[in-house]
């Protein structure tokens, strides 16, 4: 089994990154493969809304002159993922929310590629909006009905400059135990395969409040 950890912050091993590792070393300590993509500071537009994605619905993005679909197929098939990311604004940082808007649609357009795969995110803050960026970031999780792991406390851990997330011990071992339950839901999730069946997809209803 595999899980890949998507690195949104543009410092490549900040306490993003941190956070992320320590995640991953429970992972591995379990048997399961980690890795990281980083992803914050690379060039990655925005989606524009075009709905390409639905309609060719070749699993890739219109926009082709970015890292957006070569890292997508490297996390098409992976069995879990992590999203990580610094809060900036009480938010997800720029690059990484670009990536995670045009990504999921891709995935869903194509047939969910994520749906009751393994997900968690984890975020790393200064100071405060650690809570509300990581729920903007599982929300990504929740719309595509991906299985979500937790914690002893929220996933975030403290520290403003690279490093100083290794002097939060309560984050990490938040951390820690995020890989050992995730790695635990992914086994478990093997293991009933051959005996209780998912549940069937349905198409999704939309609606609008317009009348």
């Amino acid at each position: 089994m595999k899980v890949i950890g998507i690195n949104g912050s543009p410092h490549k091993e900040g306490n993003t990154y941190y956070a992320l590792s320590l995640v991953g070393e429970s992972l591995r300590e379990e048997g399961i493969n980690f890795d990281i993509i980083q992803v914050g500071e690379k060039p990655i537009r925005g989606c524009i809304g075009c709905n390409m994605c639905f309609r060719n619905r070749n699993g890739r993005c219109i926009i082709t002159n970015d890292a957006l679909n070569s890292i997508l197929h490297e996390i098409k098939d992976v069995d879990g993922l992590i999203l990580g990311s610094p809060v900036y604004y009480s938010g997800i940082a720029g690059t990484m929310k670009c990536f995670l808007d045009r990504a999921f649609y891709v995935a869903n357009a194509n047939g969910r590629w994520f749906r009751h795969k393994v997900g968690a995110s984890v975020v790393a803050v200064r100071r405060s909006g650690g809570s509300m960026t990581l729920d903007s970031l599982n929300y990504y999780l929740t719309i595509t009905e991906m299985l979500i792991p937790s914690s002893n406390y929220w996933n975030i851990i403290h520290g403003h400059q690279p490093g100083e997330a290794g002097q939060d011990e309560e984050g990490k071992q938040v951390m820690n135990i995020l890989g050992k339950n995730m790695a635990w839901m992914l086994k478990m999730k093997d293991a009933v395969k051959p005996l209780v069946k998912a549940p069937e997809p349905e198409d999704k209803i939309v609606t609008n409040f317009i009348r």
